[in-house]
């Protein structure tokens, strides 16, 4: 088998503490928006207020009596709903103890156990959990915000002692407040465009102003004039003296096509040429 799974294997990963506070109370947060609730798929159209706080739930022991306090509240349609989803998984999970898929359904949070657990924990997609071991992966399955949660009395008026109020820090953990919004008010393109706003911020840019182009003063005589404005006198010297030097060579050049176009030099041409061909020449001797 090709890379098999290994024991060794960097299964965890270690995250600051801060970190995941800030991460939990940021997903207990997201629990209390409605919004947030259902367009993570929960079925909360029945509730009449998010969070859920529910009293006396402790004495809950039997699972039909838990049926009927979710269905009192409102909180049965999401149940139905993770019922509806069981199926069987795709893949070769089902032959490894884990055979059927569920959605997830409400998140029962808890202060002490007593017959609570019992009671709900064969409801179909229904989780608990213990208020001081909250879960991040219970109360944001999957990453995403927004998990359906219901809260025991004694557990929901256990949180200020936990993680603290804006006002005061966390009695049980030592030095943690809670982390503070930098906006008051988060609508920023409402403050943006708000009159008091647009009174004080300066007027909108409506020219265009480009960037001139850069000119490469080796190829460019005016922005090489702008560097050095005696190259260009330099450069019709160059020029001056080039012109001058080709009309010398001009001359020279007739001047001597001149002088061997001339009739003695004709002459001359043709008597060495006569000698060369005559018959009695005779190549001198040299003494």
């Amino acid at each position: 088998m090709f890379a098999p799974t290994k024991i060794w294997r960097k299964w965890h990963r270690k995250i600051n503490v801060n970190q995941r506070r800030y991460a939990l109370v940021s997903a207990l947060a997201a629990s209390a928006i409605p919004a947030l609730v259902q367009a993570r798929g929960h079925k909360i159209d029945g509730v009449n207020e998010i969070p859920l706080v529910i009293s006396n739930v402790d004495e809950v022991k039997k699972t039909k009596e838990a049926l009927k306090v979710l269905e009192r509240f409102g909180a049965s349609q999401d149940v139905e709903r993770c019922a509806d989803s069981k199926k069987i998984r795709a893949g070769v999970g089902k032959t490894r103890n884990r055979r059927y898929v569920i959605r997830r359904g409400p998140l029962v949070v808890y202060d002490a156990k007593l017959s609570l657990d019992k009671a709900f924990r064969n409801i179909p997609g229904v989780e608990l959990a213990q208020v001081d071991r909250l879960n991040l992966l219970q109360l944001a399955p999957g990453g995403h915000l927004g998990r359906f949660v219901i809260w025991t009395e004694a557990a929901f008026a256990k949180l200020d002692a936990l993680y603290g109020t804006h006002e005061a820090g966390s009695s049980s953990k030592k030095g943690y407040s809670l982390p503070h919004a930098a906006m008051s008010n988060a609508d920023l393109g409402r403050i943006i465009n708000s009159a008091e706003i647009q009174e004080a911020v300066r007027a909108k840019i409506t020219k265009v102003k480009r960037a001139p182009q850069k000119k490469n003063p080796l190829t460019n005589n005016l922005a090489l004039a702008k560097l050095n404005p005696h190259a260009i006198t330099v450069k019709r010297q160059e020029i001056a003296a080039a012109a001058k030097r080709a009309a010398d060579k001009a001359a020279g050049v007739a001047k001597r096509r001149a002088a061997a176009s001339s009739k003695a030099l004709r002459a001359q041409s043709k008597a060495f040429y006569k000698n060369l061909v005559n018959d009695d020449y005779t190549r001198p001797t040299t003494a």
